[in-house]
C-alpha cells in the first residue's frame, strides 16, 4: 500500500503532504490548519481547527504516515429513492449536530443525502471510533480465513511481545468485547488519560508503539467480569489481525471490504509511530462509502455468494455480547447494540453507521459535535433522528411503529 506523510493527534506539522492536496482545501481551511497547535491533542482544538482538520488529515503534513486503500474497480450503486417525509427540518437539524455528512439508504436506495460545513459527497471525513467495527469485520474474515484459529485464543498468542503482560489472561473474544479487566482511561477531556497520551509514547526498541504502551497496563479485575471502552484495546485487535494474515490491515481491508463491497472513492488509515494502522480510530472515507459499508454488514457480508465471516459470526458480532449498564443497550464485537435488533458504529464528535436490519435500514453521520467528543445532546438528538426516520419507514409501509427500534 502507498505511503504519504499525516497529521496525527497533537503532532500536527503544517508541512505540505503533497501540492495538489493542499491546494483542494479551500482558503479559509488552509488558514484554520495553520493555527492549529502542535503541542496539543486533537481532543483539545478548537470547533472551527477541528471543522478544518477532519476533512484533510490525510492531506497535510506530519510526523507519522498513512496507508491507501483504493477505489473499487466496480463500484455499488445507490441509485436514488423517493425522498424520505420525515416531520422535521433537516437544516435544522444538521446546524445543530454540526454535520458535515447526513445519508440514509432503505432498502438498498438513496433516501437522504445533505452534506454541511463546507463538506462534500467528494470529500473524506474521518471516522473515529466507526473504524472499530471495520477492524471487527476483519477479525470475522480472519477467523473464515483460518488465521485466528479461535475467539478464546488469548492474545498473546498472536502478539508474543504481549506475554508476561496482564493480557496473557485476555482471549480474543474478551478483546474484541472490551471486558480484558485490564485498566484503561478513556477520559477524552483529560490530556493525562490513556486516550490522549497512548499516541505520544516512546516505544521500547524493536517493539510496536502501542504493544510497548498496552503491556504496561496493570490488570483492575479478572478477564470477563466487567465492560471497560478501551480504544486501545481495539488498537491491539488490529494488531493481532496483522500479524494473525501476515497483512497490513490497510490490504487485508481492501481485499476482504473495500474491493468486494464497490467503494467508490479510496480511503486512508492512519499510521502509529511504528507503521501499524491506528485500527480503534482514523479510516478516511467517503460519506457514500461508510453506507456502503453498511449496506455490505447489513447484507451479511457476502462475497460470490459466501459470507466473509464464519456463519452465525456476524450475528454475534451484531447482538449484545455484554451488557453497559443501559437499559436496553449493549456491546457485541466492536459494535453498539440494542435490544431491539439495531446496531450501530459510533466515533467521537458525531461520526455514526446505524443498521437496522428489521427495516433494511443505513443511515450514516459525520459531524463535529460543538459540545465535543461525547456531546450528550447531540448524542440524543441523534438517537431521536434515528427513530424518526424509522417512524417514517414503518408509515410508508403501514406497518405498527417500535417493532423494532432504538429503543
Amino acid at each position: 500500500m502507498k505511503l504519504k506523510k499525516i497529521a496525527l493527534g497533537g503532532l500536527l506539522a503544517l508541512a505540505v503532504a503533497g501540492t495538489a492536496g493542499w491546494l483542494s482545501l479551500d482558503k479559509e481551511t488552509r488558514g484554520l490548519l495553520k493555527t492549529v497547535p502542535t503541542n496539543r491533542d486533537l481532543l483539545f482544538w478548537t470547533v472551527p481547527q477541528r471543522d478544518a482538520a477532519f476533512r484533510a488529515l490525510d492531506r497535510i503534513s506530519l510526523l507519522a504516515k498513512w496507508h491507501v486503500i483504493p477505489a473499487s474497480t466496480a463500484p455499488t450503486a445507490l441509485p436514488p429513492g423517493p425522498p424520505l417525509a420525515l416531520p422535521l427540518d433537516i437544516d435544522t437539524y444538521m446546524a445543530g449536530q454540526r454535520a458535515a455528512g447526513l445519508v440514509v439508504v432503505h432498502n438498498g436506495k438513496l433516501r437522504l443525502e445533505r452534506y454541511g460545513l463546507g463538506f462534500d459527497k467528494d470529500g473524506r471525513w474521518t471516522s473515529f471510533s466507526v473504524a472499530k467495527s471495520f477492524t471487527s469485520t476483519l477479525v470475522g474474515a480472519a477467523l473464515r480465513d483460518g488465521a485466528i484459529k479461535s475467539m478464546d485464543d488469548k492474545v498473546s498468542a498472536y502478539i508474543p511481545d504481549m506475554k508476561g503482560s496482564a493480557y496473557d489472561d485476555v482471549s480474543v473474544r474478551q478483546l474484541l468485547t472490551m471486558t480484558s479487566g485490564v485498566r484503561w482511561n478513556e477520559d477524552y477531556a483529560d490530556p493525562n488519560s490513556d486516550v490522549a497520551k497512548f499516541n505520544n509514547h516512546k516505544p521500547e526498541g524493536g517493539v510496536d508503539a502501542l504493544v510497548s504502551y498496552m503491556r504496561q497496563l496493570p490488570r483492575e479485575v479478572p478477564a470477563g467480569t466487567r465492560w471497560h471502552y478501551s480504544t486501545g484495546e481495539t488498537n491491539l485487535v488490529g494488531i493481532l489481525v496483522s500479524q494473525a494474515t501476515k497483512k497490513s490491515l490497510a490490504q487485508y481491508l481492501s481485499e476482504k471490504v473495500w474491493q468486494p463491497a464497490g467503494m467508490a472513492q479510496q480511503a486512508t488509515w492512519l499510521l502509529s509511530k511504528t507503521g501499524q494502522e491506528i485500527s480503534g480510530c482514523c479510516l478516511q472515507a467517503a460519506t457514500l462509502d461508510y453506507a456502503r459499508f453498511g449496506q455490505f454488514i447489513l447484507g451479511g457480508a457476502v462475497v460470490n455468494g459466501q459470507s466473509i465471516v464464519p456463519d452465525g459470526w456476524l450475528a454475534e458480532a451484531t447482538t449484545r455480547r455484554t451488557p453497559i449498564d443501559q437499559p436496553g443497550r449493549g456491546y457485541g464485537y466492536q459494535w453498539w447494540t440494542y435490544d431491539t435488533g439495531s446496531f450501530s458504529a459510533r466515533g467521537i464528535f458525531g461520526q455514526g453507521i446505524f443498521i437496522d436490519p428489521a427495516r433494511q435500514l443505513v443511515i450514516v453521520s459525520n459531524a463535529n459535535w460543538a459540545g465535543g467528543a461525547r456531546d450528550p445532546v447531540a448524542m440524543e438528538a441523534r438517537e431521536s433522528f434515528y427513530r424518526l426516520v424509522q417512524k417514517a419507514v414503518d408509515d410508508e409501509a403501514g406497518t405498527a411503529p417500535g417493532a423494532a427500534g432504538t429503543r
